[in-house]
C-alpha cells in the first residue's frame, strides 16, 4: 500500500515575531491516507459536503480556507444562518470521525527556541518538519508500506528552501535517523509542493481540523 502525507503549517517561521503571543508558537500537521482511498473514498465524500452546503461546482470547486470559514464569508456565507451552521458542524465531525487517516502535529515555542539556542537556530518549520518525517517513516515501517509528502505551497523561495531541506533529510538524515530508512521508505526523494488553489483533499481536512478547534471554547 502506498501512503501520502499533506503537510501544511499554522503559524509562521518567523523567530523576530517570536515576542508577540499571535506568532509564538508554529505547529506543523500532517495528514497521511492511503491513496486509493483518497481517490475513491475521501475526495469524493469530501466534495459532496462541500456540494450540499456552499454549492462547491466540479468545473469551480469551493477552496476551503480556515479564516473565511470561520468568519462566514464567501462562499461560506450559508454559514451566518445558525441552523445551517449547526447542521454543517454536526456533518463534519461525523466525516472527520468516519474517514480513515491517521495526523502527526508537531509544535514549538519559537520565543523558547530563540532562547535556549542563541548560536543555533534551525529553522522552526525545516525543524518541525524532520519530526514528522522520523515519525512518518516510523509509521510506515510498522506498516510494512511506503508513502511520499506533499506540502501545501507557501511562495516559491519558500518552496524552494523546503524541497531543499527534504532533499537534504533524504540524503544525510536526521540526528535520530539514518538516511538508509528515509530512502527505503519514502518513494521519492523529491518534495511534492501543491497550491491551495489545487483543492487537495489532504490539505481541506488539515483545515476543517483546525476550524473546529478555533471555534471550541
Amino acid at each position: 500500500m502506498k501512503y501520502r502525507l499533506y503537510v501544511d503549517e499554522v503559524g509562521n517561521s518567523d523567530l523576530g515575531a517570536s515576542k508577540d503571543p499571535n506568532h509564538r508558537y508554529l505547529s506543523l500537521t500532517g495528514v497521511t491516507f492511503e491513496l486509493n482511498y483518497v481517490q475513491h473514498t475521501a475526495h469524493p465524500r469530501v466534495e459532496a459536503l462541500k456540494q450540499r452546503f456552499f454549492g462547491s461546482h466540479v468545473d469551480e470547486p469551493v477552496i476551503l480556507h480556515r479564516k473565511e470559514l470561520v468568519n462566514r464569508k464567501p462562499p461560506f456565507r450559508a454559514l451566518r444562518d445558525p441552523a445551517v451552521a449547526r447542521n454543517f458542524d454536526k456533518t463534519l465531525l461525523a466525516l472527520l470521525e468516519e474517514l480513515e487517516y491517521t495526523v502527526f502535529t508537531a509544535v514549538i515555542d519559537k520565543l523558547e527556541h530563540r532562547e535556549r539556542y542563541g548560536a543555533w537556530r534551525h529553522d522552526p518549520y525545516h525543524y518541525c518538519l524532520h519530526v514528522i518525517l522520523e515519525r512518518y517513516v516510523m509509521w510506515l515501517r510498522r506498516r510494512g508500506a511506503n508513502g511520499d509528502v506533499m506540502a501545501e505551497s507557501r511562495g516559491a523561495k519558500e518552496d524552494r528552501r523546503l524541497k531543499n531541506s527534504f532533499a537534504e533529510v533524504c540524503a544525510t538524515g536526521t540526528d535520530y535517523m539514518a538516511a538508509s530508512l528515509f530512502v527505503e521508505t519514502l518513494t521519492s526523494r523529491q518534495l511534492k509542493v501543491k497550491p491551495k488553489a489545487n483543492n487537495v483533499t489532504g490539505f481541506r481536512s488539515q483545515t476543517w481540523s483546525r476550524t473546529r478547534a478555533t471555534k471550541r471554547p
